[in-house]
């Protein structure tokens, strides 16, 4: 078992990665920044070191402050989290090369997921349904191009293999645009991501976010622990999300988790990680990978049983997985619906003092959160400060939860897009399951 270990994150997920090394016995250090410094896991860790000024490019993401604490307090391993690090192959090189444990998969195969086009060759190999493209990054040759877009139907997406969160991406809906759109998509990759690769792909219209989650140790075994919705996002940041996905045919859903398995062995996969899918007409098209545990873990955890933080260390430390496919069970349904500090209207940041927070409790009930009353919460970050999850014996059952919790819900001194989570899990569209990613956007525009 590692012995001690740094958090490299902050926030909820670095409570989380604390509580599940407090199970194994495992002791903590947390880094953080000098805004963080009364941070709820920092106060609970056993050791913390400050790794710099307030600004992430000089704390969070500062590789070298990060491994040193590593270094002066005899830590064995680094949780990155998500975000910051979290899928940087240079920095999990970094500190195995210095003789660390990185919590999550190998370099070398971050850096296959983390290139798009690498990344759906590999899972075209492996059996994982893709979307129909360019097979590939796209070609000085324009006439292949040209036929390619035809072959498939308009309208098309340019992406960039290096983008991601949205970014990297232009929808082209006929063949005078495409040239121009491909150039222009490749010069802001370049500047964005210092990478002008860009690849074709047929553009789905009306698609779900569907995800699955999988974990893999180092022995060869591989599990998946079923799949989650992600349609209700806003700029192709994800507010709400579900397991399992509501209204997919079994079968369908079972071919494609085993196809994730398979890609997992195939690929030498090791650790927690998700991946991701367009969901349309009931067929899976393959994205992205996000080798790291995903804001959403929860609700995969509420209908399996399964801490997926716990069996992450417990990879890392060299352990095989303490679960056979056989031994998941799917139990009921699961909501999260995420809390930013931002105007529900505008959408804009809205750091603070927090004067009051009263977390949401009962049968069926999370909350994963590092707010107390009288915590700042500063600027310099993500708005995400607190996630409520729920459970039932069905969806309506969790649903009915979810929409007790956020009424009961208290958080004063700053603004938060509460009223948007109150009014979405009473929307009559979302309550019949199935809304696809554009129906935010589309509900808010109205």
């Amino acid at each position: 078992m590692l012995e001690k270990v740094v958090i490299a994150n902050r926030g909820e997920i670095a409570l989380r990665i604390l509580r599940a090394c407090k199970e194994l016995a495992i002791k903590t250090v947390a880094v953080h920044s000098v805004a963080d410094r009364d941070l709820m896991h920092v106060r609970l860790a056993d050791e913390s070191v400050c790794i710099g000024s307030n600004p992430s490019s000089q704390s969070y993401l500062n590789i070298p402050a990060i491994i040193s604490a590593c270094e002066i307090t005899d830590a064995v391993g680094i949780h990155p989290g998500y975000g910051f690090l979290a899928e940087n192959a240079d920095f999990a090189e970094q500190v195995e090369n210095s003789g660390f444990t990185f919590i999550g998969p190998t370099p070398d195969v971050i850096r296959l997921m983390g290139d798009k086009v690498s990344a759906i060759e590999s899972m075209r190999k492996a059996g994982v349904p893709t979307v129909p493209g360019s097979d590939g990054p796209i070609t000085d040759d324009n006439d292949r191009t040209l036929q390619i877009a035809r072959d498939i139907g308009y309208p098309v997406i340019i992406k960039a293999s290096a983008g991601g969160g949205g970014r990297g991406m232009r929808v082209v809906n006929s063949e005078a645009a495409l040239l121009n759109t491909i150039y222009v998509t490749q010069s802001e990759a370049k500047a964005a991501f210092g990478n002008d690769t860009v690849y074709l792909e047929k553009f789905l219209q009306n698609p779900r976010h569907v995800e699955i989650q999988v974990l893999s140790d180092t022995y060869g075994n591989a599990i998946h622990l079923g799949d989650r919705d992600c349609s209700m996002q806003r700029r192709h940041q994800k507010v709400l999300e579900e397991a399992p996905a509501p209204h997919i045919p079994e079968d369908i859903r079972r071919e494609v988790a085993e196809s994730c398995v398979n890609a997992c062995k195939e690929i030498g996969y090791r650790g927690a990680g998700t991946f991701e899918f367009l969901y349309e007409d009931n067929r899976f098209y393959f994205i992205e990978m996000n080798t790291r545990v995903q804001v959403e873990h929860p609700v995969t955890e509420m209908i399996t049983g399964v801490d997926i933080l716990k069996e992450q260390l417990l990879i890392a430390s060299g352990q095989p997985l303490s679960l056979s496919q056989e031994d998941i069970i799917f139990r009921g349904h699961a909501f999260e619906c995420r809390i930013n500090a931002e105007d529900p209207k505008n959408f804009m940041p809205c750091p603070g003092t927090v004067n009051h927070f009263h977390p949401p409790g009962g049968f069926g009930v999370r909350v994963d959160s590092h707010l107390y009353s009288g915590y700042k919460v500063p600027p310099y970050y993500d708005s995400l400060i607190a996630k409520i999850i729920t459970y039932g014996r069905d969806r309506d059952s969790a649903l009915t939860r979810m929409r007790n919790a956020l009424d009961e819900l208290v958080v004063e001194g700053i603004k938060t897009n509460v009223p948007l989570q109150r009014d979405l899990v009473r929307d009559g569209e979302f309550r019949k399951g199935g809304t696809n990613i554009h129906y935010l956007e589309n509900k808010l525009e109205l």
